[in-house]
């Protein structure tokens, strides 16, 4: 086992949205964590080898019928254990303590009272206004019951006005409790709170970083590919890129990188992609398909159906291109972690190896083993593996872009002259984003070309011409989106662009709608 995998940390998942944002806590602690669905039984926690043990929050009440639990042999490991939120109370509940509907439910900012600057709050300073020189700090709450009766040998170590045990330790068995979240940003000191969990209490130290991991990884993939050939379908993004340079880093040429262009993609992005990846000595095979595929969505418009079209005809080709590349037995994928967990219900053991199983809608057929590198990492970490191996910021920074391409942002048909208008709008937009100085700060901005069109003037003629959308949104994950709020000046400076320099386009509009209840994609 690798050193970089020695301090580990298990996150038992309860449902709660913000499970991920533990392990991204946990992880910039650079302490290595992973999260196992609450019903990983037993035998495959002690596997993992855990130093600590985190329960995380959830939305059921542990008197649900029905409500996620474990056995209590989970608590006889030997190791800390935390429980937050809902895990504080399968913690008191499994224990023999007692949970029960509060009477006022507790949502929102809290202000928390502790007892002892120690242990699990070492470090934490008063950031408000106190009476009494009480010992404050803010914190999130999200919860409707609360803990009537601490278990034997608990005693609390904080409450709020609404909790009075708000959070609880057996300093004994290094067992503790919090009613609120400390992983999310709305708790200013919760960072710090479960770093004293993971060094102190635990005893983790910091060896998870990225110069290890790729190190690690490049051991493992020559490890398992040997001599053998591997194929990755690149698609100029942030995991596929980062995917092939890193596997490129430990086998050379034994790995070809294919490259189809669908004829979606945006302004000169063939090119760029091209040039970039020969430079940085990639074995890049480049697939013009691009005819293939318009031809195949001619007078489609039903979004589905534009994603189907184009996801089969990418597999035919990838898979012709493959079997031309003749005796490839991996496949490489930029697989992240959140992909993984996902479907965590049947996630086995990390691995960077595992047999090919129809991963990304890839065919079964094709009996490739699987090559995912990056499947341990979240985004800001693949990120950052890019630029320990000193790739483009070009390419490290983009902002996500969608598998069927502009086909999505084309509301109807796709077409060579409606292609011909959103690429060059769409490049108006991220040139004057980027300009702005904006483009790392917003987690997508790009064209949308709708179907539809309105009366303009354009110097004493009048106009019967299309209009364009632009949006901008920012977000942490995609999962949810605000839309970005972009000075007006700038709006401006695109919109003057788009109708001055884009024909065909005589109106602009900016898309002010969030996620949910909007999608950031149109299509």
């Amino acid at each position: 086992m690798s050193d970089i995998h020695s301090e580990r940390i298990l996150i038992l998942d309860f449902g709660s949205q913000y499970t991920q944002l533990i392990a991204r806590r946990v992880r910039e602690a650079k302490v290595y964590c992973e999260i196992f669905p609450f019903n990983a039984g037993l035998e495959k926690v002690k596997a993992f080898r855990p130093k600590g043990l985190i329960l995380s929050g959830g939305p059921s009440s542990v008197y649900d019928s029905g409500a996620p639990l474990i056995d209590k042999t989970h608590l006889d490991l030997g190791i800390p254990v935390l429980g937050i939120c809902y895990g504080m109370q399968l913690l008191t509940h499994i224990l023999g303590g007692l949970v029960a509907k509060s009477q006022k439910r507790e949502y929102g900012r809290a202000e928390l009272i502790i007892h002892k600057n120690d242990g699990l709050f070492f470090g934490i300073d008063s950031k408000l206004q106190t009476p009494n020189s009480e010992l404050r700090s803010v914190v999130w709450m999200s919860h409707g019951d609360r803990i009537e009766k601490m278990p034997e040998g608990f005693h609390a170590i904080a409450h709020t006005d609404n909790s009075p045990t708000a959070a609880m330790a057996d300093e004994k068995r290094r067992f503790y409790g919090v009613q609120f979240h400390p992983e999310v940003a709305h708790t200013p000191q919760g960072t710090q709170i479960l770093r004293n969990f993971v060094y102190t209490i635990c005893g983790c130290k910091p060896t998870w970083n990225m110069a290890s991991f790729v190190d690690y990884s490049v051991g493992e993939i020559r490890k398992a590919v040997g001599d053998k050939q591997a194929v990755c379908g690149l698609s100029g993004g942030v995991d596929s890129s980062v995917a092939a340079v890193l596997v490129n880093k430990a086998i050379g040429k034994q790995l070809i990188s294919i490259f189809v262009n669908n004829g979606v993609l945006r302004k000169d992005e063939a090119e760029k992609v091209q040039h970039t990846f020969k430079d940085m000595g990639l074995n890049l095979k480049y697939v013009d398909a691009s005819s293939l595929f318009l031809e195949r969505l001619k007078g489609v418009e039903d979004p589905e159906k534009k994603r189907k079209i184009i996801g089969n005809t990418f597999i035919e080709v990838f898979e012709r291109e493959a079997h031309a590349a003749g005796g490839a037995e991996f496949l490489v994928q930029g697989t992240l972690y959140p992909d993984v967990i996902e479907s965590v219900s049947f996630k086995g053991p990390s691995a960077i190896i595992k047999s090919h199983h129809n991963v990304g809608g890839l065919p079964e057929k094709m009996k490739l083993k699987l090559v995912e590198p990056l499947r341990e990492l979240f985004k800001d970490e693949v990120r950052a593996i890019g630029r320990e191996m000193k790739m483009p910021g070009d390419i490290i920074d983009r902002q996500p872009f969608p598998g069927p391409g502009l086909a999505i942002r084309i509301l109807g048909e796709v077409t060579g002259p409606r292609l011909r208008i959103l690429r060059e709008a769409d490049a108006i937009v991220i040139e004057e984003i980027k300009k702005a100085g904006l483009y790392k700060e917003i987690w997508q901005s790009f064209a949308v070309l709708l179907p539809i069109k309105t009366v303009g003037v354009m110097g004493d003629e009048r106009t019967y011409e299309n209009v364009v959308a632009i949006r901008a949104v920012t977000s942490q994950d995609g999962m949810t989106a605000d839309w970005a709020k972009v000075p007006y000046e700038l709006l401006g400076t695109m919109s003057n662009r788009i109708i001055n320099e884009v024909k065909g386009v005589n109106r602009v509009v900016f898309d002010i709608s969030s996620k949910p209840p909007s999608t950031i994609e149109w299509e």
